[in-house]
């Protein structure tokens, strides 16, 4: 009975230690690294790809190449990133991948891409992006192999930034009213629609009598979801500042996200929705920063230095 009794308590003892690292692991930070755009060169027109650790250590450029390198999503250990390395200078840019070290480089589509942000569903299988104008109008749903799958049509005269929701069964985009900002009456918002291109509906309404975006601010800019919460966040120029506002997938709910004195940018949530990353910068925008915020205590950490003036669109890239 005793050797029962001591193996009993030797059990719970194991279990319950088992149990505490458990807690203990769930309750820690999963570490990322961030990517991020610099204009590293500003004479010869370079752009680079960053990368660094979530306390803004160990930065690296994994691009490293004279040229234009934009970084508008991640996947995983996957950096995808819009580049004319393979075409003439500006007027085309084609879709790659790489790893979070730069490594292993693949060109992902022969497509004319427009500078827009992108997205992915099915555990990243299929893409969807923006086709230069020249090329077309829809988006197109694109595996990893660059093959279309699909094609979207919004009926706007302008579509960019898709973001898939919904288990991908529906996107959320900017959309404008002209075909650029350069024509009047673009008057962007965000919209959803079904990836079979029915039931489009606008999302968000810029406040009437608003002037301060001017013709070339954002209106709403490209909509990032987040992950747990799944509302849709976006940076707006209200009252002459960029904000980060908010707007649920029924657009029935409207507010402004966060509250810090900077102008706010292009940003990105974390796949576990603990952080945001954000692109900060003031007004005369003479200096953009990358900074992190942790999302349930709303505590900021500016993570960039001042080697480079243009620091922006922040992704999170795992290990």
């Amino acid at each position: 009975m005793k050797i029962m009794h001591f193996f009993f308590i030797f059990l719970a003892t194991i279990l319950t230690a088992c149990g505490s690292r458990k807690g203990q692991n769930a309750s820690q930070p999963t570490e990322y690294r961030i990517a991020y755009n610099v204009l590293a060169n500003p004479e010869a027109d370079d752009y680079e790809v960053l990368t660094m650790k979530m306390d803004g250590s160990d930065k690296k450029n994994i691009t490293n190449r004279s040229g234009l390198e934009w970084a508008y999503y991640a996947y995983r250990d996957k950096v995808l990133f819009i580049s004319d390395r393979d075409s003439c200078r500006r007027c085309c840019y084609l879709l790659y991948e790489m790893d979070v070290s730069g490594e292993n480089v693949r060109k992902i589509a022969d497509i004319c891409l427009a500078d827009s942000w992108m997205s992915s569903r099915n555990n990243g299988a299929e893409l969807i992006v923006t086709p230069h104008r020249t090329v077309d109008s829809a988006f197109y749903i694109i595996n990893k192999q660059g093959e279309v799958l699909d094609k979207l049509y919004t009926g706007l005269p302008y579509s960019g930034d898709p973001l898939f929701v919904n288990n991908g069964k529906q996107v959320v985009f900017r959309g404008g009213l002209t075909k650029s900002k350069l024509v009047e009456g673009f008057n962007e918002e965000l919209y959803i629609i079904n990836t079979d291109g029915t039931g489009r509906r606008q999302l968000t309404h810029y406040p009437e009598g608003d002037t301060t975006a001017g013709k070339f601010g954002y209106h709403a800019g490209a909509p990032r979801q987040h992950p747990t919460e799944r509302f849709i966040s976006y940076q707006s120029k209200q009252g002459g500042k960029y904000s980060l506002y908010a707007v649920s997938l029924d657009g029935k709910k409207h507010w402004k996200l966060t509250d810090n004195p900077q102008n706010e940018g292009w940003h990105a949530w974390s796949p576990d929705g603990r952080w945001l990353a954000i692109e900060l910068f003031d007004d005369e925008q003479t200096q953009f920063h990358i900074g992190l915020m942790n999302w349930q205590t709303k505590e900021m950490k500016i993570l960039t230095d001042t080697a480079y003036q243009y620091q922006q669109a922040p992704v999170f890239v795992g290990r």
